[in-house]
């Protein structure tokens, strides 16, 4: 203890050099957690909001963009295709679940999807105040955006045109509000979701026959269920049909889908396929050049931290050589003199890893809070993971590094000399 207590001495002894050291040091571990934090989020979260949904199905374009849009409701849509190719890929033999979405709306950045209630199913989303909707124009809240946008069953709103702040309302087509979700983890909180016939309705006047909106409403009623959606959909499902939804997420019936079904809906002449799988690696390789850059500048630092420690010391065992001296006439071993030398150190590196765990929790906690303003991915600096452990460990070795050429230096003084010299 007492050791300990005279390193933490010495540690201070030159406040300049130990905070210089201890900034250098807890940049570099600050960066190793932030950097573990954010990566390891982003591809929990990529992996969540993929679950179930083995190909994408829209309009001619980007695959990437399809992604983007239909599945982390990041980017807009490529466009709309026939409300036919649902009823289309549904009868297709290797196909097991179609879920169409149809976009264009937002609410205050929280986009608004029509889709059926399948959508809910394929992430978990459970009722946790209110009901799902019944009949067009009616809506039920993700998690987030029911606690940003605060409301509530019986709260109404227009959706504005397009994903960005700052579209055209659809003042006409005013949304009730009839339930809420509970938090799922996934792109579902995030949402405003409705029935696909209310996209319609609000999108009526752009071009379709408002009629069908109305129509489809008196249709589906107060009984209107999971069940009555499909036969409704089979039914309006044909060829001749004006009306468009812009995205399918489509499930596989058999693994021998995945050879085939991409290769038969990029052969028909409106429609484009994107597999999550092979898109999102693509995503995370462009997104894992950043953190490897990231992560680099974190070593550099922790370069720079373990050079500066090492002068440091190394100069500080050549200033104390007096005091070093004292202590082996008062009968300290060379070893105790050394560990000396090492403890000061370690100050140093525990220092380091409270100060660097800290602060990359807290960039993660900042930067998440800047996603959620701007309704996008979901990271939290309350995030613990077990790689973390490297942080310390690296801070440790670190420390024992750049302490063992002083610490030997120390273990090797002469005291005849130094007391001779004085």
């Amino acid at each position: 203890m007492r050791l300990a207590l005279l390193a933490w001495r010495y540690l201070w002894a030159r406040p300049l050099v130990a905070v210089l050291n201890l900034v250098l040091l807890s940049l570099g571990l600050a960066s190793m957690t932030f950097v573990i934090l954010a990566s390891e989020q982003v591809e929990h979260a990529v992996q969540r909001d993929l679950a179930g949904i083995d190909l994408v199905v829209g309009a001619k374009g980007s695959p990437m963009q399809l992604i983007l849009s239909g599945v982390f409701h990041l980017d807009s849509p490529t466009g709309n295709i026939p409300l036919g190719t649902v009823k289309l890929l549904r009868d297709h033999p290797l196909v097991a679940r179609v879920v169409p979405l149809s976009l264009g709306d937002s609410l205050h950045g929280f986009r608004i999807v029509g889709t059926t209630r399948e959508y809910l199913d394929l992430y978990g989303g459970q009722i946790e105040q209110g009901r799902t909707w019944k009949i067009p124009l009616e809506a039920v809240l993700g998690a987030d955006a029911a606690a940003e946008l605060k409301l509530r069953p019986g709260d109404t709103f227009a959706g504005s045109h397009g994903l960005g702040m700052g579209g055209d309302e659809h003042d006409h087509y005013r949304y009730t509000v009839v339930g809420t979700l509970a938090r799922t983890g996934t792109v579902l909180d995030r949402l405003v979701v409705t029935s696909t016939e209310s996209v319609w309705a609000v999108h009526a006047h752009h071009g379709s026959a408002p009629a069908e909106a109305g129509q489809a409403a008196d249709e589906h009623g107060d009984d209107h269920d999971h069940g009555h959606d499909d036969d409704h959909d089979a039914a309006h499902e044909n060829e001749d049909d004006p009306r468009e939804v812009t995205l399918l997420l489509v499930s596989y019936r058999s693994p021998l889908a995945a050879v085939s079904l991409p290769r038969w809906v990029n052969a028909q002449p409106a429609l484009q396929s994107a597999a999550p799988a092979f898109e999102t690696a693509r995503l995370m390789k462009m997104v894992g050049a950043g953190t490897e850059v990231l992560r680099g500048f974190g070593i550099v630092l922790l370069a720079a931290a373990g050079l500066s420690v090492f002068i440091g010391l190394y100069h500080a065992v050549r200033e104390r050589q007096a005091d070093l001296a004292m202590m082996r006439m008062l009968g300290a071993p060379p070893r105790r003199v050394a560990t000396l030398v090492v403890a000061e150190a370690l100050w140093l590196a525990l220092l380091g890893i409270i100060i660097g765990l800290v602060a990359g929790h807290a960039v993660t906690h900042l930067l998440g809070s800047f996603l959620q303003t701007e309704r996008s991915l979901s990271l939290t600096g309350a995030w613990v993971s077990p790689w973390e452990a490297v942080v310390p460990a690296a801070a440790v070795l670190l420390a024992l590094l750049s302490a063992a050429l002083p610490a030997i230096r120390a273990f090797r003084l002469d005291v005849t000399k130094l007391l001779q010299a004085h």
